[in-house]
């Protein structure tokens, strides 16, 4: 006789413990799949839920948004890509010239 699946006590504890409501504890742990099982999809779209409530929380609180800030590190990394993309044509140009 198989088991139903059974909530990660664990999690549950620690999720309890730093505040989050039984409800919400509960249904986390019960998205979690058994080791071994199919890929956690349930597990995934809590937590994105869960992402999405604190961006809320930190939005309505005034606090920088992370999408920005992800933006923001985005921005730099193409600046920096284009950059070292520049400075290789421009060695390959002056390598050309010295011959």
């Amino acid at each position: 006789m198989s088991h139903p699946q059974r909530p990660d006590k664990e999690l549950y504890g620690r999720l309890r413990d730093s505040g989050l409501r039984k409800k919400v504890a509960r249904r986390v742990s019960d998205a979690l799949p058994a080791k071994g099982s199919a890929k956690p999809k349930a597990a995934h779209r809590v937590a994105d839920e869960l992402s999405a409530a604190a961006d809320a929380i930190r939005d309505r609180a005034g606090g920088k948004s992370r999408k920005r800030s992800e933006a923001a590190r985005k921005a730099a990394r193409t600046r920096k890509v284009n950059a070292a993309k520049r400075s290789k044509a421009a060695k390959k140009a002056a390598k050309s010239r010295r011959k």
